[in-house]
């Protein structure tokens, strides 16, 4: 993942810093502990003191493996004597140990496999989580939820061509868009929101943004203007800056919702990038909402019939429709 130096030494700062609270909130419980059980110390002295006698004897040579057979019996039997006497006052080996928040590299964020390094998925999805932070600084993820939401803005009455009514409607959107935010897992399906200005697309795609965001995944907000300004600059700009790889950050997060899809300024490059992002996504199985003001025969006059057809093949179409609220809050509140 083409992460920047920035964002790596975040999160790798954010990985230490795990490691250490965990060794100083354990280093905690130890003297308080042995403050009750001054033996208890004695034998992890000696435990510790087996270790090192043990390191001396393989350097100085001679019959090392009688020794070290000698040393590991006494080892075991003090290790023996520490858990009796820690179990017999209502404690555990566990309670003098670090609990690490990933216990498979123990807070080191690296993983040794056969022979080689790796990165531990705790520290990718530090990287994950702080570049999106950084993308979505200039979002507005807060100010939208589930709860402030109002239905009563929506009209009850039919609207022609349309099976039920706008208050209908957006019920049954509404109700889907919680149990989406709510089920949400790296595998969930797509979703594109079609409908014209001011009907709710943006507050609820928000809306799920903050509930998944809960869940401690990564998400990013952004109108397709800006994702693709961000690109241009990246691709085309001449200065190499210490920024993350926008379309890594992108490609990897657990959500990605793009807004506004068909008010950003098409050429040869924008077209094709905003597609690509899509469709890797899509082939990696990972969710993406898509909201537009256009309709289906308006995208295609836009962007391909490939790419249409691959949004509406592979996202659950929502329709919103009805009076913009906008105007209608206005009116309400004059």
């Amino acid at each position: 993942m083409g992460y920047s130096k920035k964002v790596r030494r975040e999160a790798i700062a954010l990985i230490q810093e795990r490691k250490l609270n965990a060794e100083r909130d354990a280093d905690y419980r130890r003297q308080r502990i042995f403050s009750q059980l001054p033996e208890a110390r004695s034998l992890e002295r000696q435990i510790a003191s087996c270790g090192i006698r043990a390191g001396r004897a393989v350097l100085r040579g001679g019959n090392v493996k009688e020794e070290l057979l000698k040393l590991k019996e006494e080892s075991l039997r003090l290790q023996s004597e520490y858990e009796k006497l820690l179990s017999e006052n209502g404690f555990s080996v566990s309670d003098t140990e670090p609990k690490y928040y990933c216990s498979k590299c123990s807070d080191t964020g690296y993983l040794e496999l056969e022979n080689r390094t790796e990165l531990c998925s705790c520290l990718k999805n530090a990287m994950v989580e702080i570049a999106c932070r950084e993308l979505n600084k200039k979002s507005p993820l807060s100010l939208c939820t589930f709860e402030d939401f109002k239905l009563d803005y929506y009209s009850k009455e039919k609207t022609d061509g349309y099976p039920r009514s706008p208050y209908e409607q957006l019920s049954m959107i509404y109700k889907k868009c919680k149990a989406y935010a709510d089920s949400f897992s790296a595998d969930s399906k797509s979703l594109l929101m079609m409908g014209r200005t001011g009907l709710g697309k943006t507050h609820l795609s928000l809306a799920i943004a903050n509930e998944v965001i809960k869940k401690g995944c990564g998400v990013i907000y952004a109108s397709a203007p800006t994702i693709v300004s961000q690109i241009e600059k990246e691709h085309f700009g001449k200065i190499k800056t210490d920024e993350e790889s926008v379309e890594d950050t992108l490609l990897n997060c657990d959500l990605l919702i793009i807004d506004d899809l068909g008010t950003e300024f098409n050429n040869k490059f924008t077209t094709p990038a905003i597609y690509n992002i899509f469709n890797s996504r899509i082939t990696a199985g990972k969710p993406v909402i898509v909201s537009t003001n256009l309709k289906i025969s308006e995208l295609n006059e836009i962007y391909s019939d490939r790419f249409v057809s691959r949004i509406i093949g592979e996202a659950e179409r929502l329709d919103f429709f009805g009076s913009d609220i906008r105007v209608i809050k206005r009116k309400m509140q004059n």
